[in-house]
């Protein structure tokens, strides 16, 4: 009955068209209400202490960073550097967003802005230079869902916060699946351009010292993941410092060597960076509501018992998460998702014996890919609105990149050593 009445209360809000946040307070007030305990004041209490924890202080910096990064000439430097790289072969515009992707992710930890970079950066290339316009808008938005994997990622803090998960150990571990992401996006477009051919206009081979001069272009650009990754291995800063740092360096980076970002900038980039800010706040604080009652009627505790067959078996218990959140991930966005999923799932996944940082990362590339699942694919309505195409070309383009990503996390999950032992490499 608990069950049916947590799934009902938050879908029935959700299909009257109610917010998500304020969903899931009414879905905790209907606990609250059913269990005979309703008392405002604990849904008052519940919603700030939701929001008073310093690991989520990472969250406006890490959107800060992503913001100047856009603004202040990180961005287009990385792209003119995978340029250099491998703009010449057959394709290669297709190799510089999966280039230009990784590296951005390493930059901003959001899927959202480097999507919306990423199509204003290279999507009008593409197309001038002859290649299908579905197919490339549906690469950069794949290619934009590295964002939340490579570190640093805002997602991975979501989820840490809610899950008592270290997000540190959630950054490393996340390094080598997001490359394995790309390295799928890349044998993708790699077969898709021999099996039917691109006809675009390819530039000519970039001499060595054009390479040398982008190189030397983006040097203060690419070291900041080069900070971040090495300042939480040896424990120089925590990822909420780590955030405050990525800021900081890409304010100054933008400001003072690149001189692109000016004073001017800095009200609509805070404003920006605080509106998104503050959306992701409401819901988490919201969240820890329905976490809170979650808790409280024992809740997990119930699907224990539903899923018991399931706990001999972490590999099939696995498959069926990743199933549950694959639908899951159509109808949301990814934060809501992680914030509802992870309370309920937690307990299960512990008393399955699956490690806590490995569930952590598929958990987070499955609900990551969900941000190009349609019909609400939040990545896939930022690339349609950014490159001026409608949302069915950028849909029917996404699918064998989709696909391909989907599979490599099936694969994981098939073999976990995939994500544990290189994690265990950079621990």
């Amino acid at each position: 009955m608990t069950i049916a009445i947590f799934l009902g209360s938050l879908l029935g809000a959700m299909a009257l068209g109610v917010p998500i946040a304020f969903a899931l307070l009414a879905c905790g007030a209907a606990l609250m209400w059913h269990m005979n305990m309703f008392d405002p004041q604990i849904l008052a209490q519940n919603t700030l202490e939701g929001a008073n924890s310093f690991p989520l202080l990472a969250v406006p910096f890490f959107m800060l960073a992503g913001e100047i990064m856009n603004t202040g000439g990180l961005s287009r430097r990385i792209v003119k550097l995978a340029m250099a790289l491998v703009g010449h072969v057959r394709g290669g515009l297709g190799y510089v967003a999966i280039i230009a992707a990784a590296l951005m992710s390493a930059l901003s930890g959001s899927a959202v802005a480097d999507a919306a970079a990423l199509a204003a950066l290279l999507l009008p290339m593409m197309v001038k230079a002859g290649y299908d316009r579905e197919r490339s808008a549906g690469l950069l938005a794949s290619a934009a869902v590295m964002g939340p994997i490579i570190p640093p990622s805002i997602g991975f803090v979501v989820f840490g916060v809610a899950a008592n998960v270290s997000i540190s150990k959630l950054f490393i571990a996340g390094i080598f699946p997001g490359i394995l992401l790309g390295a799928s996006l890349w044998v993708t477009w790699w077969w898709m351009v021999r099996r039917q051919g691109p006809s675009d206009i390819t530039p000519p081979r970039a001499g060595m010292a054009e390479v040398l001069a982008a190189l030397k272009d983006a040097t203060f650009a690419l070291g900041l993941p080069l900070i971040v990754v090495v300042g939480l291995k040896f424990g120089v800063f925590t990822p909420t410092e780590a955030a405050v740092v990525a800021a900081v360096y890409a304010l100054a980076v933008s400001m003072f060597i690149y001189r692109e970002l000016k004073v001017s900038h800095l009200y609509p980039l805070f404003l920006s960076a605080a509106q998104t800010t503050a959306v992701v706040m409401f819901l988490v604080a919201a969240a820890m509501v329905s976490a809170w009652m979650i808790t409280v009627a024992n809740l997990p505790a119930e699907v224990v018992k539903l899923l018991q067959p399931l706990l001999d078996s972490p590999r099939l218990l696995m498959f069926a998460i990743m199933v549950l959140t694959m639908v899951v991930g159509t109808a949301m966005d990814m934060t809501p998702t992680i914030l509802i999923l992870t309370p309920v799932l937690m307990p299960l996944v512990k008393a399955a014996g699956i490690d806590p940082v490995y569930f952590g990362v598929i958990f987070m590339i499955n609900n990551s890919i969900g941000l190009i699942t349609p019909p609400v694919g939040t990545i896939l309505s930022t690339v349609a609105g950014v490159g001026k195409i409608s949302m069915d070309e950028v849909t029917r383009g996404v699918w064998p990149f989709m696909v391909a990503q989907f599979a490599v996390m099936f694969l994981m999950v098939l073999f976990p050593q995939l994500v544990t032992v290189p994690a265990r490499w950079f621990y």
